[in-house]
């Protein structure tokens, strides 16, 4: 079944520049989900893109951003985190969207700077699914500041992002989960792999929706 959708093109203003955005309001949403992927060139593609689908079939609103600007300096999650948090602000304040749960997806350069933006909103964030990725690239000390339940995703035949995540796993003090899904790689290019992490993300979203505190 697919569910008639909103689509609003947005530009958020940070303090390095705009920021392009796509806002996907499904009717009735029960919540919503920010897709952070720091990779160029993905844009609203495929594969977060199929994901993205999924949820909105599932009643969840998402939200994409472009953090593939370059040239701003600082350290890639610092920088990407100062852009997710814009959204952020610029969601409690959309007509809309501004009461709803949010969630937050990351995938590739976007896992570490959402677990930092996480650790910094508390219980501002519903739910965290992170999809492979370098997580360890996040700030050690935030880690265990995430309160948010966190769902981390790895393919068993990434032996580096699986070893990454379950260190991750074991320093975080929130609510968590685990899932290493077996014949994937890193891309999750596998036939059935990218079906997988978005029924988990799926669940684990509508699982955890809740309203937010601000």
């Amino acid at each position: 079944m697919f569910l008639s959708t909103n689509v609003e093109q947005v530009s958020i203003p940070t303090p390095h520049g705009a920021m392009d955005g796509v806002l996907w309001l499904p009717d009735n949403p029960v919540g919503i989900v920010l897709l952070a992927d720091g990779r160029s060139g993905y844009r609203v593609k495929p594969p977060i893109d199929y994901v993205g689908t999924v949820l909105r079939n599932a009643r969840l609103g998402t939200f994409w951003l472009d953090l593939s600007r370059q040239g701003e300096g600082g350290n890639e999650p610092d920088r990407l985190a100062l852009r997710l948090e814009a959204a952020c602000d610029w969601l409690r304040e959309h007509q809309s969207a501004g009461s709803m749960p949010v969630g937050l997806f990351g995938a590739g350069n976007g896992v570490a700077a959402v677990l930092q933006l996480a650790a910094k909103l508390g219980s501002q964030v519903s739910a965290i699914v992170l999809r492979g990725g370098r997580a360890d690239m996040a700030a050690h000390t935030c880690l265990p500041r995430v309160t948010a339940p966190t769902l981390l995703i790895a393919g068993s035949l990434d032996e580096r992002v699986v070893s990454v995540s379950r260190v991750v796993y074991s320093s975080l003090r929130c609510k968590k989960r685990l899932e290493i899904i077996p014949g994937a790689t890193h891309s999750f290019e596998e036939p059935g792999s990218l079906e997988v992490v978005a029924r988990l993300a799926r669940g684990w979203f509508l699982q955890n929706a809740r309203v937010r505190h601000v």
